[in-house]
């Protein structure tokens, strides 16, 4: 891996048809380490942020294979390529297999990344039978297992109470004020106040470990070794339970509450064996995971909608009710939960009054 100033090819701007020029520049000028024919370049996939991503032909003897594909990725100061570079370092050293960095340039954004190929996890468990399915998410929990064993404290920022406090505020302004047109008046902060400090008191009582954020089948990539992980940037040291929960309720599959389970006592098994602090009682355990979900999901409520309304990126709002479904589901469970549980049947009688059908 090198680093070379783009500086010297052109302006960098932030209208995309320059940083397509400024990219294609800057990998010329590693085109004949890599084979590179920058003729084929061609965007390989899409992302909720800044970030873009764009597949090329490659044959360099420092590739694989003759005739293979590497990722050219275009992410525009401030996207973390510094911290994308960290952690795959950590990652490929915890076992996990991830895209290895040839090239990047810190300054303006820009790496050229190894290719894991183009088959998803997503896409394949949609057409999985139940037992390809269960291998699948058995080989995800396996690498988040190598993954936390390798957990170090101060090495990745921490996932701490202001850092959870900043994420569920989203739905209140995005989703509730924005989206909904609706004040958020004392009785319903009152409710958010008591149920985020709820679930700020369970995750900060679980212990803490490597946690990567986004641990979940469309980051995934069928691979060898199996999964390819992607979109790890965001890597921080959090609960035990996020990615768990994560990789099983996320916007864009679902799961019945018994293959759910399956896919839960086979990680708090294998966790135990390995060493990992997974609570003992695995009620506790099924509990945690329930109520760190549920913070996620608030988070996303209101981040689907700045995506949509700030961003102008609607195709995530298909996907709210997924997250609706997930936070009324726990939170009808648990007792304390259940005034916020009463709260998201007000807000859907809103959303339908506004002509948004959940």
């Amino acid at each position: 891996m090198t680093h070379s100033p783009a500086s010297s090819l052109t302006p960098a701007s932030s209208t995309p048809d320059a940083r397509l020029a400024l990219l294609s520049a800057w990998l010329q000028t590693h085109a004949d380490r890599y084979g590179l024919d920058v003729a084929t370049l061609k965007p390989a996939s899409a992302d909720a942020s800044f970030r873009r991503y764009f597949r090329l032909a490659g044959s360099g003897a420092e590739l694989a294979a003759a005739g293979a594909t590497v990722i050219a990725v275009d992410a525009p100061p401030p996207e973390k390529c510094r911290e994308f570079v960290q952690v795959a370092d950590l990652l490929a050293d915890a076992g996990v297999h991830v895209p290895r960095v040839l090239e990047v340039d810190l300054d303006a954004g820009l790496m050229l990344v190894t290719d894991l190929g183009t088959q998803s996890y997503l896409a394949t468990l949609k057409e999985s039978s139940p037992a390809d399915a269960r291998k699948l998410m058995r080989d995800a929990l396996d690498a988040l297992i190598r993954w936390q064993l390798a957990s170090r404290e101060d090495v990745l920022p921490a996932f701490d109470e202001a850092f959870l406090r900043r994420e569920m505020e989203l739905m209140p302004e995005w989703f509730i004020g924005r989206h909904l047109g609706r004040e958020v008046d004392e009785k319903t902060r009152g409710v958010l106040d008591r149920t985020f400090a709820l679930l700020v008191a369970s995750a900060r009582a679980q212990p803490q470990v490597f946690m990567l954020r986004d641990f979940m089948p469309r980051n995934l990539m069928i691979a060898s070794p199996n999964p390819g992980v992607l979109d790890f940037q965001d890597a921080v040291y959090g609960p035990i339970t996020y990615d768990v929960a994560s990789l099983l309720r996320d916007a864009f599959i679902g799961w019945d509450e018994e293959f759910e389970i399956d896919c839960f006592v086979y990680y708090w098994e294998q966790a135990k064996k390995a060493g990992l602090p997974v609570d003992a009682d695995f009620g506790e355990f099924y509990r945690q995971i329930e109520w760190m979900g549920l913070q996620r999901h608030i988070k996303v409520l209101g981040l689907f909608c700045r995506i949509n309304y700030r961003d102008s990126k609607p195709h995530y709002m298909a996907d709210l009710p997924r997250f609706i479904g997930y936070a009324r589901k726990v939170s009808e469970r648990y007792r304390p939960l259940a005034p916020f549980a009463k709260l998201l049947d007000e807000l859907e009688g809103r959303a339908v009054d506004v002509g948004y059908t959940f």
